[in-house]
């Protein structure tokens, strides 16, 4: 099991389970048991099971959210947990796991060193988060006024802030927010720079 790293903030883990195709039915049983229990722990926030699209691959991605670090390490520390992933075996063929970093950092390009398994960096300061997230969506929504409201007027207001709410989204997420976190990698991480 990958070991997971503390911050602050909401936790999410993402695991994805490759299931035995013979005993999904089991798996399923085992899955709603482990998520009843997860949620009778202080911090939990909630669980969403992606359920396979193949038969012949089934892939399940089951999404975990707790409220700290230490919420969601206290329950995969318990002997609820190790029981349930006692029960797990024979179930499973293949499992894997990522904790997800909450807010911005879904989108921000970590450096070299956190890439390539080197001692983890802290977060960034949240300051820094709000700053780079203003650096990034101020320019976007300027843009999208600009380009789309010709485009998008007689449409219902709701309307054209979603199609708007799009171009912005997918705009952040690619080029914008990795190309910025990188040219801002010397501030968001300075210790990384002393590697």
């Amino acid at each position: 099991m990958k070991e997971i790293q503390q911050q602050s903030g909401p936790v999410t883990l993402v695991i994805s389970e490759v299931v035995e195709p013979s005993k999904i039915p089991a798996y399923e049983a085992w899955a709603k048991g482990i998520n009843r229990d997860a949620s009778q722990f202080e911090g939990f926030m909630g669980v969403e099971v992606i359920r396979p699209r193949e038969h012949d691959h089934p892939e399940y991605v089951v999404i975990v959210k707790f409220r700290t670090y230490s919420e969601l390490r206290n329950w995969m520390m318990s002997p609820t947990y190790r029981h349930w992933m006692n029960q797990s075996y024979g179930l499973i063929s293949a499992r894997s796991e990522q904790q997800l970093p909450s807010g911005l950092e879904l989108w921000i390009t970590l450096p070299k060193s956190r890439l390539e398994g080197r001692s983890p960096l802290p977060s960034p300061p949240y300051y820094k988060k709000v700053i780079l997230g203003v650096l990034a969506v101020y320019p976007l929504i300027l843009l999208a006024n600009w380009l789309l409201e010709p485009l998008l007027t007689g449409l219902p207001p709701l309307l054209a802030l979603f199609i708007s709410v799009i171009f912005v989204s997918g705009l952040l997420t690619y080029p914008v927010m990795p190309w910025l976190s990188k040219a801002l990698g010397f501030w968001l991480y300075p210790k990384s720079r002393r590697r």
